[in-house]
């Protein structure tokens, strides 16, 4: 990890996990173009795929139909299979267009010059770490969800700052899961609120008709920016190398 000197100088919230939701929610404000044009990008792209797998939505309608609206199983679909392999393996790699938001809502806060181009900061600083950090992330989420859902809300506070300790720090994985974990779990009734107020304002949108997601959807990675300079300080400036 490269040597990481926390500033004097406050940027952040207060360490509450109103602060932060507050303090996140004043930033997303500024930014939430940024945002929707990360989600809108990483949703085509995603969704290209489609026609190579071979699965088509309107075979799943009509099997539907076939059983009365009965909501078949996913997996016997054709294609289906596939298409969500080669949609996960894209999100995976897509991963660093997200963190790529972090950094632009630490530059909106710091006054600093913003580009469409910065979304994909990811790509060039620490990629490879990211998208481990990501893989391993979403096992352990997904376990969380196959233990009747409710422990995900649990694990979620663990996980909160790890994208910004990547990017801002240049972890390693490892050393981001580790620095995550134990800031959460020294602070964890903040960490806790925060991730849960966070992640319900995320979902928000899918309220309206679904496609209030796109709007509400990045949310969540603004808060793990707001808890990081909360607990962490002031980001140190990236230099690409």
């Amino acid at each position: 990890m490269d040597t990481f000197e926390e500033f004097d100088q406050p940027i952040g919230p207060e360490k509450s996990a109103g602060a932060i939701i507050a303090h996140a929610f004043e930033i997303y404000k500024g930014i939430f173009m940024y945002g929707i044009a990360a989600v809108l990008l990483t949703s085509l792209i995603s969704f290209l795929v489609q026609p190579i797998s071979g699965f088509n939505s309107g075979d799943l309608m009509e099997e539907m139909k076939d059983n009365g609206d009965t909501f078949p199983s996913l997996w016997q679909v054709p294609g289906f299979t596939l298409y969500a392999g080669l949609s996960g393996l894209i999100s995976l790699l897509l991963t660093p267009i997200y963190v790529g938001l972090i950094y632009i809502a630490n530059n909106y806060n710091l006054q600093e010059k913003i580009s469409f181009g910065d979304l994909f900061i990811g790509f060039k600083q620490n990629f490879v770490n990211i998208i481990i950090y990501a893989l391993i992330s979403s096992v352990i989420i997904a376990i969380s969800v196959a233990m009747c859902v409710i422990p995900v809300f649990f694990v979620f506070p663990l996980l909160l700052l790890g994208y910004p300790i990547l990017l801002f720090e240049n972890a390693t994985f490892s050393e981001a899961l580790s620095k995550s974990f134990s800031i959460a779990k020294d602070n964890y009734g903040t960490f806790l609120g925060a991730a849960f107020l966070g992640f319900l304002i995320s979902i928000a949108g899918a309220a309206l008709c679904g496609i209030g997601i796109i709007f509400t959807f990045s949310f969540y990675l603004i808060v793990m920016y707001s808890a990081y300079c909360a607990f962490c300080g002031r980001p140190r400036p990236i230099i690409l190398k």
